[in-house]
């Protein structure tokens, strides 16, 4: 299985733990499938709709790589990313594959609900950039494009991120808690790359700052989406976001994304007084000898 191995040959940790993360969603769902545990009615539809969500989650998990590998300074994470990509786009292709199973394979009246309904066309184009980052994934094909232009094409990603969570939220309609709170861990992950392009290292109080940055823009965008969908004053939605009551069950999600953005700075923080091991150079028997003559000689 050379794709769980590094460049070496050796067996790398970081490649089978994206890799096993990212199964565990698909037989999940095969387990509930199995088990009748999806809805009677529409078992295909809750399936889309989970291998959806998925596809998502993973796409913004590979986002955080990048942030991660700086903020514990753990460079072997980058092996994550192409895992965890990758398994967005099958998860994607599986997410039309089951589209294409509840609509009994109709391929004009799907070509016609991807044209006409614009949350589909959303998802069709983020699918149709997910294949083209998936089919330039390799190796050979980053010595064909060469280091820039492959950067370049990869940095579609973002706006595919984007593209993804509009179709999510499109979607969900009516709930859009996990939608939004998914679209609020984006914003900070995007916002982190643009601090550290522009000011370098960016440090505990920056982090923090785009913490809150990042839990208000959430708290608008659902304030905003509930109002302009469904007629509920903007104003209820904000004043719940912005309810302190740290006894309560069901968070907003601006206050997730306030919860896992603190935490990431905190962690981070007590990670840099982690106790760095001595490194210990290995000397050969003849370099040995030779500093024992030395040694004796002086």
């Amino acid at each position: 299985m050379p794709f769980l191995r590094e460049k070496s040959g050796r067996w790398s940790p970081e490649k089978i733990i994206a890799f096993t993360g990212a199964c565990v969603p698909a037989l999940w769902l095969a387990w509930r499938a199995w088990s009748g545990d999806l809805n009677p009615a529409r078992p295909v539809n809750e399936a889309i709709h989970s291998i959806g969500n998925y596809t998502i989650w993973l796409i913004v998990l590979s986002l955080a790589v990048t942030p991660a590998r700086r903020l514990f300074n753990a460079p072997k994470l980058i092996n994550m990313r192409r895992t965890l990509g990758v398994a967005a786009f099958c998860y994607a292709m599986l997410h039309l594959a089951l589209y294409f199973v509840q609509e009994k394979y109709d391929l004009v009246k799907i070509a016609s609900e991807i044209a006409l309904r614009i949350y589909l066309t959303i998802g069709f184009v983020a699918l149709i950039g997910l294949t083209a980052l998936a089919a330039t994934s390799t190796d050979g094909m980053i010595k064909r494009l060469g280091g820039a232009r492959w950067n370049r094409l990869h940095k579609l990603i973002y706006p595919i991120a984007v593209l993804g969570i509009i179709h999510f939220m499109m979607q969900t309609k009516v709930d859009i808690t996990e939608s939004v709170m998914v679209g609020g861990f984006l914003i900070w992950l995007l916002g982190y790359r643009l601090m550290h392009r522009y000011i370098g290292a960016v440090g505990y109080a920056p982090q923090i700052a785009l913490t809150l940055i990042a839990s208000a823009l959430t708290a608008f965008a659902e304030a905003a989406w509930y109002g302009a969908t469904t007629g509920v004053m903007w104003t209820r939605v904000l004043s719940a976001n912005l309810d302190a009551d740290i006894w309560s069950v069901a968070f907003r999600p601006a206050q997730w994304v306030l919860i896992a953005g603190l935490a990431v700075t905190l962690a981070s923080f007590l990670w840099s007084f982690r106790a760095q091991r001595p490194s210990v150079r290995k000397t050969s028997p003849r370099a040995a000898s030779g500093a024992i003559q030395v040694q004796s000689a002086s």
